[in-house]
């Protein structure tokens, strides 16, 4: 190891606090210092070379080093690099708030612009509440969430979060919501099977409306992947039944598309999947290509319009951040939509999704795979100790880490949700990147659960 990596890491554990992360046993190892990117591929301080397994966390799109992207951002910063949103506008803001109303499903027409996907969600919140108290229904001020759910780590994200692992420890200051189970088949809540069970974790989220639709806001929920939960796949139907509860109650959905948006599942936005526009669709993470923070809170005309008034009626939208619009995450979000076209991204996605789908059987061999699901080219595969009763390993076993430590020693970068190890590449990685992700994902996770 180099004298620089050297300093890097003791500098790191030092000073910096990781996310999701525990430090004591961090701080036990030697940091891996990541300072490049090429394609599909991450380069530590030594010159090793991993393909970016999890999009660097699910952000990146097209892989590192886009020119589109790149070459947007330098010219932008020739121009200007922030001015504020409030009151004024700037080009990047405007035109890429016309690019998204463009490709976003039809009925969605006005983008209000935060810096990360828990900002985001916290606008679609805040919205939601002020919409109805000023349509003169101010008892609605409760919303539906799922069991598995996951909508970012602020306190209002995570009153509408599902995941008690990362959740509980703050229950004493959130918010009271209801709560519907999660869509997950493989261990379903309501200890029923797809596809006889007609879809009940549907009807039960339907049965909370029907009882409290009086005091119900909004239901918000991650279409088609719960994402963070474990890449749990919802079964199809089940997004289109809720949009039908929603306008049957008189209640709004919140479509959080943070990870599952910009191709992820196959198509632009997850709820194209069902042809479902939302009231309001939550982006982040991908929208500018994996560049940098940037996040719309997208809505329909009805609710802009709530907001509307004259000032003494105080109808305005009380709500901003600092860096809302920065012109520069703009113009990266416009050179990562300039990749899509110029790319055909989501054309030739289709050819790796198959590829994904075929090779991804054969991990169900596996004697401990429980279950491999997948939307386009977003993967879990659940690790169990028990096949036939499926008795998940122990925490103290580690088993997704230990598969994830393996994968990088031939390359890999992996992070994995537990016992579900997570396969989230760029969603435009070179086929034969993928080809190697896939083999080393198999023989890792071999090689840990089967000691070959």
């Amino acid at each position: 190891m180099s004298d620089r990596t050297k300093k890097l890491g003791a500098y790191d554990k030092e000073f910096v606090w990781h996310p999701f992360t525990q430090m004591k046993e961090y701080e036990e190892k030697s940091p891996v210092v990541i300072e490049g990117g090429e394609g599909a591929y991450l380069i530590d301080s030594e010159g090793n070379k991993y393909i970016d397994g999890v999009s660097s966390l699910w952000v990146n799109i097209h892989g590192h080093k886009v020119p589109e992207i790149d070459n947007a951002i330098k010219d932008q910063v020739d121009k200007l690099s922030h001015s504020t949103l409030l009151g004024v506008t700037n080009p990047p803001a405007a035109e890429l708030a016309k690019d998204l109303i463009e490709i976003c499903p039809e009925g969605l027409k006005k983008v209000f612009y935060s810096g990360d996907g828990a900002s985001a969600v916290e606008v679609a919140l805040k919205m939601a509440f002020q919409y109805w108290k000023q349509k003169d229904k101010p008892e609605k001020v409760k919303f539906v969430c799922l069991g598995n759910g996951y909508h970012g780590d602020t306190l209002g994200a995570v009153s509408v979060g599902g995941i008690d692992l990362f959740h509980s420890t703050f229950k004493p200051l959130l918010f009271e919501s209801f709560q519907a189970p999660s869509y997950y088949c493989y261990r379903c809540p309501l200890n029923k099977e797809y596809p006889s069970c007609d879809i009940a974790c549907a009807t039960e989220l339907d049965k909370i409306l029907s009882e409290h639709n009086d005091e119900i806001a909004a239901v918000i929920l991650e279409p088609y992947v719960q994402a963070a939960g474990g890449m749990i796949v919802s079964p199809e139907g089940y997004l289109k039944k809720v949009r039908e509860s929603c306008d049957k109650y008189d209640v709004l959905l919140i479509l959080d598309e943070v990870a599952t948006g910009f191709g992820r599942t196959g198509k632009m936005f997850a709820c194209e999947h069902e042809d479902v526009t939302p009231d309001m669709l939550v982006l982040g993470k991908g929208l500018t290509g994996g560049y940098l923070p940037l996040s719309a809170t997208i809505t329909t005309q009805e609710v802009y319009d709530a907001f509307l008034g004259d000032y003494e009626e105080f109808k305005t939208f009380f709500h901003g951040h600092s860096y809302a619009g920065n012109p520069v995450s703009c113009a990266a979000s416009m050179g990562n939509l300039k990749a899509f076209e110029n790319y055909n991204t989501l054309h030739e996605l289709q050819d790796k999704v198959q590829f994904l789908e075929d090779e991804l059987k054969e991990f169900g061999g596996l004697k401990h795979v429980g279950d491999v699901r997948n939307k386009g080219a977003m993967v879990g595969i659940e690790l169990v100790q028990d096949k036939e009763t499926k008795e998940p390993y122990a925490p103290e076993l580690k088993m997704g880490w230990k598969v994830a430590d393996l994968a990088m020693e031939d390359g890999v970068l992996l992070r994995p949700l537990g016992n579900v190890v997570v396969l989230m590449p760029p969603v435009g990685i070179p086929m034969e990147d993928l080809k190697k992700l896939v083999h080393v994902t198999y023989s890792s996770i071999k090689k840990a659960t089967e000691g070959s």
